[in-house]
């Protein structure tokens, strides 16, 4: 077997998908076997999308942890 594996879209990519998508069935234009496969690639999508803002804010919180009193903004009067 020749089969290659998909790697998942990055956010970006996936985001730009699934708005294409939502318009695409918002149309109203897809047969309901089409749209129900768009649909389901639209869950996909904005699975990965869930994922990504997931571990992005895991990164932040790691990254601030630390250094919480790193970001206090002195304002000067």
């Amino acid at each position: 077997m020749n089969a290659k594996k998909k790697t998942a879209p990055d956010f970006e990519t996936a985001m730009v998908e699934l708005e294409d998508l939502v318009n695409k069935i918002e149309d109203g234009n897809l047969p309901l076997e089409e749209s129900l496969k768009e649909f389901e690639k639209g869950i996909k999508l904005s699975r990965i999308c869930q994922q990504a803002l997931t571990n992005a804010e895991q990164r932040v919180k790691i990254l601030t942890a630390d250094g919480e009193q790193d970001f206090v903004v002195d304002s000067e009067e």
